[in-house]
């Protein structure tokens, strides 16, 4: 072993045991918010589940809630980084659906490495049935969607302040991923293949749903 590989070594087993805490908490924290509930889960049974202090799960996590929607920030921060990988030719919707679909490609294996992904199923089931997680889901939904139409704009090169086409395209988009997901959390099936699946339908149904005329009088049989 090198002097290098002597200093970094200590350190290299200090991040993995972080790590490990930090998974551990998150994940003891979302069996007992989806199984007796979010308000009536304290910091205090995360914590002994555990068998580590308060301090340490502030250390990790400034709330309960930021535990309640981790999961959530690390598919959305992957969405995010594969769509700011597209490439520059791409239409703005065809940028948006490739990016969710490489972010479910290769986000899956890394949930499952703290989380089951049914436990994620239930995680969001149980946000969308908490109102005080649901206000925060709605402001975090808003804050993510002007990260995506500013991200858009930007590609393509408008004033998303003058343009309102980014705006509208990201939140018809959103408002997609919102069903799909909400389809999938009551589903039975809790693989990501089938979210990923999900989604994709869906998607693919915007453009033609859009288009279409809807009146069933102008419908020939």
């Amino acid at each position: 072993m090198t002097d290098g590989q002597r200093a970094t070594h200590p350190t290299g087993l200090r991040e993995r045991k972080k790590r490990r805490t930090r998974d551990a908490l998150l994940h003891a924290a979302l069996e007992l918010f989806t199984t007796q509930g979010y308000d009536e889960t304290t910091v205090d049974e995360i914590v002994e589940a555990v068998e580590v202090s308060q301090r340490t799960f502030f250390r990790y996590f400034a709330s309960k809630e930021e535990a309640a929607f981790a999961i959530q920030e690390m598919v959305e921060s992957r969405f995010l980084a594969e769509l700011r990988r597209r490439p520059a030719a791409e239409a703005p919707f065809e940028a948006l659906r490739s990016a969710v679909l490489c972010a479910w490609n290769s986000i899956g294996e890394t949930i499952e490495e703290i989380v089951t992904v049914e436990l994620h199923m239930r995680t969001y089931r149980m946000i969308e049935s908490t109102p005080s997680l649901l206000a925060s889901h709605l402001r975090r939904c808003a804050v993510l969607e002007n990260q995506i139409a500013l991200l858009i704009a930007g590609r393509e090169g408008l004033d998303v302040d003058e343009d309102p086409r980014p705006r509208v395209a990201v939140a018809a988009f959103c408002g997609v991923m919102r069903v799909s997901g909400q389809l999938w959390g009551r589903g039975r099936d809790a693989g990501v293949d089938s979210l990923r699946a999900l989604t994709e339908a869906h998607l693919d149904q915007l453009g033609p749903a859009l288009a279409d005329d809807w009146r069933a009088d102008t419908r020939t049989a």
